[in-house]
């Protein structure tokens, strides 16, 4: 019996002043998500381009270490996604762009003849 009474009264009161303790409420919520974007997901975001940006400058000759670990250097770019790594003398490989995970020297790009 006692307690049907104190729902009654507690339902009674909550639409009065519900609106500002909403907001109130998501507050951290909302501060949470923010934080998570700058600490998490934009330097997530900038290390990606960063790394394609990286895929796409690759050249022959730059020294390159694969996903894997393995250090050759780049015999031929291809126009599709794989790239010919040497990684001993006679020894090709091809892979794809994609597991390159960074260049170790760049070579100078080609001079053109200017005539």
């Amino acid at each position: 019996m006692f307690i049907s009474t104190a729902y009654a009264q507690a339902a009674a009161g909550a639409p009065g002043g519900g609106g500002m303790e909403t907001l109130m409420s998501l507050a951290p919520l909302v501060l949470i998500f923010v934080v998570f974007y700058f600490l998490l997901i934009r330097p997530q975001q900038k290390k990606l381009k960063e790394h394609r940006s990286m895929l796409e400058a690759l050249r022959r000759g730059d020294r390159v270490v694969t996903g894997g670990g393995i250090v050759g250097s780049i015999v031929k770019v291809g126009t599709d996604d794989e790239v010919t790594v040497e990684i001993a003398e006679g020894v090709r490989v091809r892979v794809l762009r994609s597991t390159i995970t960074s260049v170790l020297a760049r070579t100078e790009p080609a001079k053109g003849d200017d005539k």
